[in-house]
């Protein structure tokens, strides 16, 4: 496929809590992933600015050191907003503006106050892409102000992700992909299920944990062990439940995993932004099971390629886990060709940039 628009320059700034490959960035690291091979496929140029031992596959990485910024999930609404001693999101920032001439296009990953609050001081136009719902007042604000002065900047997953924020915005409303050559199909599955992602309380583990015993079904847990506290008082709630945890895998392992479970258990106690696993879990044929809140609500099609479940009710999840056989796996991998391809997402990421170009050059020949 021939590129829609002209060859751009683009310095991508990733989530300052963690390196890139470490788990800690959550979803934020498979749209990194994800985007940059597309974007380099369609012959636009690149470089990823990220904490230092950060990998991206043959995508070009700047290592900014500097330490990491606390993860926004766990503060409170109030929490009052910190930017630590030689922070690594200060430091990037730096770093985008001393070379932000050689390039096009500055499009932010992290989300956090301080890129949006440098915005009117760059030169060089700054995409916002917000990759989670509203969690603090401080970033509301800051969101706000943004899609006020720059309306066409602000880009999210979800509808129901940009209905968190108080404000009514021009949302892009952009969504995620993967690369279904990385993820096998498989038609036969073992007799287990599923559930991926950060073990954290907002995830809602034990949800899945307590679904899974009561239907009598082994869960294979996947993900970055983000909370020990929280992960050590779910085994000391379920101590007989069949649970096999494997820690935070490579996709390679990751969907070997996955792919042969019969169902993927979604259990957000929060408004999931959009919920990558969801579609990784379809791309394998795996259905999918989930709270009917947030991104996940978006993304199931009910009766065929998952089911939707009242919010926190392990009842509802135990119902939906013993009509999985009603569920046609092909129709779930049909569901991530159709809707979450590389190539699809691509397109929508290239128009939102020409329409943020095109704006920055009417704003400049007015001025």
């Amino acid at each position: 496929m021939t590129s829609s628009c002209s060859a751009l320059k683009l310095l991508l700034l990733s989530t300052p809590v963690g390196p890139l490959g470490s788990g800690l960035g959550g979803g934020v690291e498979l749209t990194l992933t994800n985007l940059s091979q597309e974007l380099r496929r369609r012959g636009h140029h690149l470089c990823v600015a990220a904490p230092a031992g950060s990998v991206l596959g043959d995508v070009p990485v700047i290592a900014i050191a500097g330490q990491l910024q606390p993860t926004a999930h766990t503060q409170g609404r109030q929490t009052p907003t910190v930017l630590p001693d030689n922070a690594v999101l200060a430091n990037m920032w730096d770093y985008a503006r001393q070379v932000q001439d050689d390039y096009d296009l500055l499009v932010n990953f992290a989300y956090d106050w301080l890129p949006f609050y440098l915005m009117p001081f760059f030169r060089r136009p700054v995409a916002q892409f917000v990759s989670m719902g509203s969690l603090s007042t401080t970033m509301d604000a800051a969101v706000c102000q943004a899609a006020a002065k720059f309306p066409d900047s602000i880009g999210v997953y979800t509808r129901a992700q940009a209905e968190t924020f108080p404000c009514e915005a021009n949302w892009r409303i952009l969504g995620s992909a993967v690369d279904l050559l990385l993820y096998d199909f498989c038609a036969q599955p073992q007799d287990y299920l599923v559930w991926l992602g950060r073990i954290s309380p907002e995830k809602g583990l034990e949800d899945a944990i307590a679904a899974a015993q009561r239907s009598q079904k082994q869960l294979k847990i996947l993900g970055k062990l983000e909370d020990q506290r929280y992960w050590d008082q779910i085994q000391q709630d379920y101590p007989t439940a069949s649970v096999d945890y494997l820690g935070f895998l490579p996709t390679a392992e990751l969907q070997f995993v996955v792919r042969q479970a019969q169902a993927l258990l979604m259990t957000p106690r929060w408004i999931e932004a959009f919920g990558n696993v969801a579609i990784e879990a379809l791309a394998c044929g795996v259905p999918v099971i989930a709270y009917r809140r947030g991104g996940p609500a978006e993304i199931v099609q009910p009766g065929k390629t998952g089911w939707l479940v009242a919010p926190d009710s392990v009842d509802g999840l135990v119902e939906a886990i013993a009509r999985i056989d009603h569920l046609d796996r092909s129709a779930c991998r049909q569901q991530a060709a159709d809707e979450y391809s590389l190539e699809a997402w691509g397109d929508r990421f290239e128009q939102w940039f020409r329409e943020i170009l095109h704006s920055d050059e009417m704003t400049n020949s007015a001025g």
